[in-house]
């Protein structure tokens, strides 16, 4: 078989071409796409490290958001960029539950991303309107199971975290409630605060200060021990409900074939962030912090993709809840 001159010539120059991509990156601003709407938790994570990482890499990492069917949207036009680095995903736990949740997804989590390293782990709350008349998780615990067709349970739509912790929470009770999904917690919040839905599970990062604001009521908080943001909120096991205990994480992802050096840049610039004093104290507003270096890496975040998407599997079956 022949080649041309001018085909050699174009193939040596395509070899050339990723060191130098490499070695110039980032030589224009990075688009980090947030698959939710503003105002929400993984919004909130994200600006916190797009704004230090930006300083790290020398270009502007832009937060943009993509809602939209539980992230998928965002996360599938990650997928499909063109795998340079210019374009990023910051995901939540839905990058994991999205794998059994979506029956005709048009991705696949484990194999179509270049992982760049996990953020944080985020505790929930279970909180509701203001008014809502039980005074505690034991009372509406009672309330729920006893009025389950008067309550409405707001998520950020099929496979957000708020939507895992509430499959959680219904599960728990063995009570099913009418569910109302939103295109991100942000504006799911908004309807919570403003008496037009009744509960809802969601990060602290999204709920802290409507907490301490005392715009809404809180009963628990999801882990196996207190945050330190809301020191006199009970954890759901001291409360008496152990079964609903969830974190939610979040990793960087860039899309599959991002050269391995354009990586490397990336999660250094992560980890810089994750060090800098301004997120750290802004996370431990927030009810959270960042993960521990070791984890902050793209095998870690790899590996820990498989896990969850095990780990979640079963329970997504047992509900039988999918989209399409």
């Amino acid at each position: 078989m022949r080649f041309s001159t001018l085909a050699v010539t174009a193939f040596a120059l395509a070899l050339g071409s990723a060191p130098a991509l490499a070695e110039n990156f980032p030589s224009r601003p990075v688009t980090m796409v947030v698959p939710f709407s503003a105002g929400g938790p993984t919004d909130t994570v994200a600006r916190l490290v797009a704004q230090s990482m930006s300083q790290t890499l020398g270009q502007q990492v832009i937060v943009e958001n993509v809602g939209g069917a539980g992230g998928t949207i965002g996360a599938g036009r990650v997928a499909k960029a063109d795998p340079d680095g210019y374009t990023i995903l910051l995901h939540h736990i839905g990058q994991a539950t999205s794998a059994t949740l979506y029956r005709k997804l048009a991705y696949d989590p484990k194999t179509d991303f270049a992982p760049i390293g996990l953020v944080t782990d985020v505790p929930m709350t279970i909180v509701a309107k203001k008014d809502f008349p039980a005074k505690d998780l034991k009372e509406l615990v009672a309330y729920v199971k006893a009025n389950p067709d008067k309550v409405t349970l707001a998520n950020a739509g099929v496979g957000a975290a708020s939507h895992l912790c509430g499959m959680l929470f219904m599960q728990a009770l063995q009570t099913p409630l009418t569910t109302v999904p939103y295109k991100g917690t942000g504006p799911a919040m908004n309807d919570l605060v403003g008496g037009q839905v009744d509960l809802m599970c969601d990060q602290t990062t999204n709920t802290t200060g409507q907490i301490k604001g005392g715009a809404v009521k809180a009963y628990a908080v999801t882990t196996p021990t207190r945050v330190a943001s809301l020191p006199d909120l009970p954890t759901t096991r001291e409360a008496g409900l152990p079964g609903v205990e969830v974190a939610v994480w979040h990793g960087l992802y860039a899309p599959k074939g991002t050269p391995d050096a354009v990586v490397t840049k990336l999660n250094a610039a992560l980890k810089v962030a994750l060090k800098d004093a301004t997120v750290k104290q802004r996370f431990a507003e927030l009810g959270t912090e960042p993960v521990a270096e070791a984890r902050a890496t793209p095998k870690a975040l790899g590996d820990f993709v498989g896990t969850e998407i095990d780990r979640w599997r079963p329970l997504i079956q047992a509900a039988g809840v999918y989209a399409d």
